[in-house]
């Protein structure tokens, strides 16, 4: 069904090929798995399939990728849009009409079918996707895993015979992802599409796939094989790999079929030493924000709308508010960073916060969860005051966070938004790092180091919009990170980024919260949430259903267990670190 024939692909900007001498064949009527580390070339592989390498994107393809027995090359996507359905990693930007239901109907108008097979297609795929509720709902209105739900049914309608998908499931809640992986499996099986998707969840993912090709390598092969010798493993992978289990297991059912001896020798051993605890409390750290000689143009404001006024200060200030120290009432050590009591919040005609009581204290990391639209980013936006309250209270640092100036605030509180370009305006990744050096008051190079932590390979001269989506997560994560604010808030903070650069975030953020910073962070990642989070915070449907220790919370819940803790149970295993250093 796809053919790669010695495929290269170059961009004018890049020293060497970011695919090279590809040989591939995807057969048609199987679900293959694309995996490599971050920025190795897998959206470009992927557009190069959909036709808009090169057409779309520039640079230079040679070689041959023939799908359906079309030559890319000189077939633009226009022509290939009857084939091949495409996902991106950012649904929002496929995005061309204004409600659910008329964004599934538009790819079938585009193609002229009939009205009334365009009706049935609509509700299956409601009905197949659980959207259902939302067919009526501005997308402007949706999250981001409603969002990304809506993306894809709007290439399922028009029912293509292969689906390129990047970062399917990075927005959705465990049982959407499970819901979305489970209708491409039976298109796959029952109807014998063609899927190639890339994904860095592989926990989610991995047993779905009939073959894997590893980048940069280009090698293809069975799904077992692969993960084998792959750098980049799920943790059941991961656990198999540190039991010696062969053949390795690929689902948590094979895994726990084998884990009888790994029970027994860890039998009377206790992770409560090896679970992450809180900070000793004391007052948050200072900001030392000494005023911004912010270079950078731009008013601040990205497609997010509101977002960088607040977030991003990039005005000169010659009276900054001074930060807080131990000894400013607001930031007592008896007084909790965050305080929301009752708190509520409509927005129009959705009640997206119902008394929520919250305490987060300095020191701690908690993990929000809960599935798609439950409430969680409107939580964090109430805390940066981009949303007031419509009931109850909220407290930042003793501060009312809506009625707080944007200039005193930023010393208190930074946040990564969903989309990280939202706070990304400079020309290259140079100008970034330095604006947020100035904006921090911090000495220059500072944000550049912890780009190059986080993402190794990121070149200074290369446009934010050239990035992958982790390699701009991984820019937006420095930017805020540089101003060691006392609270960060991080919604999805590893959306796009591999297994390495995720562990580095997580020693990352340990640290700071060592130190004595607050982080509370939004996330369907079930296994960051073990490896990072002091506490677990359930949320559905705007009211907090469970709060408290994370090993507590995540290993009673089927849906927000890790790998490990579903492999091991009723033992209280999270992650393979902790099995590791206990062994």
């Amino acid at each position: 069904m796809i053919r790669f024939e010695n495929v290269s692909v170059r961009y004018e900007e890049d020293g060497e090929p970011t695919l090279r001498g590809l040989d591939l064949t995807v057969p048609e009527g199987e679900l293959v798995l694309l995996v490599g580390p971050s920025g190795v070339g897998k959206s470009t592989l992927l557009g190069a399939v959909s036709g808009l390498v090169p057409h779309f994107t520039g640079g230079t393809l040679t070689g041959r990728v023939t799908v359906d027995g079309r030559d890319t090359r000189t077939h633009p996507p226009r022509e290939l849009a009857d084939v091949v359905g495409t996902v991106g990693q950012d649904p929002s930007a496929h995005f061309v009409t204004d409600t659910v239901e008329d964004e599934l109907a538009y790819g079938m108008e585009s193609l002229g079918l009939a009205p009334a097979v365009m009706r049935r297609r609509v509700e299956e795929t409601l009905d197949l996707l659980g959207l259902a509720e939302l067919r009526d709902r501005p997308i402007a209105t949706l999250s981001g895993g409603q969002r990304q739900r809506v993306a894809i049914g709007s290439v399922l309608t028009p029912h293509p015979k292969v689906l390129v998908l990047d970062e399917p499931t990075s927005a959705l809640d465990p049982s959407a992802a499970e819901d979305v992986l489970a209708v491409l499996q039976r298109l796959v099986h029952d109807l014998g599409t063609t899927v190639l998707l890339a994904e860095h969840r592989l926990e989610r993912v991995v047993q779905y796939a009939d073959q894997v090709i590893l980048l940069p390598d280009g090698v293809m092969g069975p799904t077992a094989e692969i993960m084998a010798v792959s750098p980049v493993h799920p943790p059941v992978v991961a656990l198999g790999r540190l039991a010696g289990w062969d053949p390795l297991p690929l689902t948590v059912r094979d895994a726990r079929r084998r884990s009888g001896e790994l029970k027994a020798r860890l039998e009377g051993r206790d992770p409560a030493g090896l679970l992450p605890h809180p900070a000793p409390m004391s007052a948050p750290p200072a900001f030392e924000a000494r005023g911004s000689g912010g270079s950078a143009p731009g008013s601040g404001k990205g497609r997010g709308g509101g977002f960088l006024p607040f977030l991003r200060r990039r005005t000169p200030t010659t009276d900054p508010t001074p930060a807080a120290t131990p000894t400013d009432p607001a930031t007592t050590p008896a007084t909790p960073l965050v305080l929301a009591d009752a708190l509520g919040v409509r927005r129009g005609r959705v009640e997206a916060l119902r008394k929520v009581d919250l305490q987060v204290r300095a020191g701690e990391t908690v993990a929000l969860m809960g599935r798609n639209g439950a409430g969680k980013s409107t939580f964090l936006s109430t805390l940066v005051g981009m949303i007031p309250p419509t009931s109850g209270t909220v407290r930042v640092t003793g501060r009312t966070p809506h009625t707080t100036a944007p200039r005193e605030l930023i010393r208190q509180v930074g946040l990564v938004p969903q989309e990280p370009r939202d706070l990304l305006y400079a020309d290259t990744v140079a100008a970034e790092c330095a604006a947020a050096d100035a904006d921090a008051g911090a000495a220059p190079g500072t944000c550049r180091a912890l780009v190059s932590e986080l993402l190794p390979g990121v070149a200074d001269d290369t446009h934010p919009r050239d990035l992958s989506e982790g390699q701009r997560l991984a820019l937006a994560l420095a930017v805020v990170l540089t101003g060691r604010p006392p609270l960060l808030l991080l919604d999805e903070p590893t959306r796009g980024l591999d297994y390495a650069a995720k562990a580095r975030l997580v020693a990352h953020l340990r640290g700071l919260a060592a130190e004595g910073h607050a982080i509370v962070l939004a996330t369907h990642d079930v296994e960051l949430a073990a490896e990072l989070a002091h506490r677990v915070v359930i949320i559905a449907d705007g009211e907090v259903v469970a709060d408290g220790p994370t090993a507590e919370v995540v290993v009673s819940s089927p849906a927000f267990s890790p790998q490990v803790a579903k492999i091991l149970a009723p033992q209280p295993w999270l992650t393979v670190e902790q099995v590791e250093e206990a062994l």
